[in-house]
C-alpha cells in the first residue's frame, strides 16, 4: 500500500506533453451540468452506465496487482474503489455525470517504469486518479502530473505528500504513525532501545524517521536497520535483532517480509516487541509458520479503524461490496481513500469548473472531507498545507482470535502521541533520516 514501499528512481523522467484527450478539448467545453471540462470527460454515457442521461467522468487507477510485495492489499484496494464509485453513481453522480474508475486499470507491478507507462498511456483520457499506488511509483509520475494539473488520490502514506497540492491523502503518514507508536510504547511498556527495520526510500525511511525522532524525544536510543524486500533476504535484519536486542522493533516492510522477521528473530530467541507500520500486515500471516511469533510478539498501528468498525462509511463499505467478500482492511483503506476526490469533485462542479485546473483548484480549497466517519473531524484539511497534516492513528492488536478484519482487538483508539502533537513538519520526514 497507504503506504506502500520505497526505492530510489534509476532515472530522471522527463515530463511528457498532454496528448489523445477524451472529452472536450477546449476549457470552454460544457456538459449537462455547465461545468466547464476538458480532459477526461465526456457527454456520452460511460460504458456501462444504467444512466443514458449522463455523461462521464473518467478517472484511472495503477496499482499493484499481479507480482509486486503489495498485490495482497492493492487487489482489494482497487476493488474497493471501483464499489465506491459505483455507489456514487446509484446516488446520483457528480454534476449530470456517472464516473468511470473501471476502463483505466491498470497494474504497475510494483515499478516505477511500468507505473509511468501507464500512467502516460491513460493520462490524455482521464480527468484524475482514484489511486497511484506506492511512493516511489508516484513519485516517477507526480512532475508530470504537476505539469498537468492531474490529481491523485494515492495508496501510500509518506510525509512528502504534505508538501504536493495534487495529491489528495488521507490519515496519518507513515512519519506520524511511528512517533505514535513509540509513544504508544512508551506508554505501555517503557523500551530503552528502539530499532527500526525497513526498507529503504520513503516509504521505510519515512517511518523510521518517525521512529527516530520520538526515540531520541523520549529519552531511547535509536537503531537503524535497513533491509530488502524479499523472505530470503531478512538474515541480515535477523541478526541485527538478536544481536541488538532492542525492546521495540518499528518494523516497515511488506507482510510476507515482516513474518520472515518477526519468526525469524523469534525462532533464535527475542521476545522484545514489534510493532509494524500498516502496509506489514496481512491477515493471511496467521496461515504461515511465523504464526506464533506474530501472536506473542506483534502489534501494528493503523491509519483508520478495521473492516468491521461501525461507522457509516464502514457500513455503506461492506453494503456495496457484499457478503461475498472475505474480509480484509485493502478494502477499508481504498474506501477510505476515495472520499477526498469525492468531494474535491463535488467542490469542482459547485464552482462551475471541471477542467483539470479547475478540479486541483477545488482540491486545494478543502478545509475538511466528509469520510463519513471513517476518519475524525478535522482530516481532510488540504487548505491548511503541511500544517494541515492529520497526527491520528491507532494501535491493534491483530493476531487476536482469528486475526480477521472481524476479529482483531483494538489497543487504543485514534490518538495523537506527545511527540506528534508537538512535532513541526518543515519538510519530508525521510530526509531528516
Amino acid at each position: 500500500m497507504k503506504r506502500l514501499g520505497m526505492f530510489a528512481l534509476a532515472a530522471v523522467l522527463t515530463v511528457g506533453s498532454l496528448a489523445g484527450c477524451r472529452g472536450g478539448d477546449s476549457t470552454e467545453d460544457k456538459g449537462s451540468s455547465g461545468a466547464k471540462s476538458d480532459v477526461g470527460i465526456t457527454k456520452e454515457p460511460c460504458p456501462k452506465s444504467e444512466h443514458k442521461d449522463r455523461g462521464c467522468i473518467y478517472l484511472g487507477i495503477i496499482s499493484d496487482l499481479t507480482v509486486g510485495p503489495f498485490h495482497v492489499l492493492a487487489v482489494p484496494i482497487t476493488d474497493a474503489q471501483k464499489a465506491f464509485w459505483k455507489r456514487v453513481n446509484a446516488q446520483g453522480g457528480v454534476g449530470g455525470y456517472d464516473i468511470d474508475a473501471e476502463t483505466y486499470v491498470r497494474d504497475n507491478k510494483y515499478n516505477p517504469q511500468t507505473h509511468n507507462e501507464a500512467y502516460q498511456e491513460m493520462k490524455g483520457k482521464v480527468l484524475a486518479l482514484a489511486q497511484s499506488l506506492g511512493s516511489p511509483t508516484t513519485a516517477a509520475i507526480l512532475p508530470d502530473m504537476k505539469a498537468n494539473n492531474i490529481i491523485a488520490a494515492p495508496a501510500a502514506w509518506t510525509s512528502a505528500y504534505a508538501f504536493e497540492d495534487n495529491i489528495l491523502e488521507s490519515g496519518a503518514n507513515y512519519c506520524i504513525e511511528s512517533m505514535n507508536a513509540v509513544d504508544y510504547a512508551n506508554e505501555t511498556f517503557k523500551p530503552k532501545t528502539v530499532m527500526a527495520v525497513h526498507l529503504a526510500g520513503d516509504y521505510g525511511d519515512d517511518a523510521a524517521a518517525g521512529a527516530k525522532i520520538a526515540a531520541e524525544k523520549l529519552g531511547m536510543t535509536f537503531v537503524n536497520v535497513k533491509t530488502d524486500s524479499g523472505t530470503d533476504k531478512q538474515a541480515g535484519a535477523v541478526t541485527a535483532i538478536v544481536t541488538q536486542k532492542p525492546d521495540l522493533v518499528i518494523l516497515t516492510t511488506g507482510p510476507a517480509d515482516a513474518a520472515a522477521i518477526v519468526g525469524g528473530a523469534a525462532q533464535r530467541g527475542f521476545t522484545g516487541k514489534f510493532i509494524g507500520t500498516s502496509p506489514s500486515w496481512n491477515q493471511g500471516l496467521l496461515a504461515t509458520a511465523a504464526a506464533p511469533a506474530l501472536k506473542a510478539l506483534y502489534l501494528q498501528s493503523s491509519p483508520w479503524k478495521s473492516w468491521a468498525s461501525d461507522t457509516p462509511g464502514h457500513k455503506a463499505m461492506r453494503e456495496a461490496l457484499g457478503s461475498s467478500v472475505t474480509p480484509n482492511d485493502g478494502y477499508t483503506s481504498g474506501w477510505v481513500w476515495s472520499y477526498p476526490l469525492l468531494a474535491a469533485l463535488k467542490k469542482a462542479q459547485a464552482d462551475g469548473d471541471l477542467t483539470r485546473a479547475g478540479l486541483l483548484k477545488a482540491a486545494k480549497s478543502l478545509t475538511k472531507v466528509d469520510y463519513e466517519g471513517m476518519l475524525p473531524d478535522g482530516a481532510g484539511n488540504y487548505a491548511g498545507g503541511a500544517d494541515g497534516t492529520f497526527r491520528q492513528s491507532l494501535i491493534y492488536n491483530p493476531t487476536v482470535g482469528s486475526g480477521g478484519p472481524n476479529d482483531i482487538k483494538l489497543m487504543k483508539d485514534y490518538f495523537t502521541g506527545s511527540v506528534a502533537k508537538d512535532y513541526k513538519l518543515d519538510k519530508a520526514c525521510y530526509e531528516k533520516l
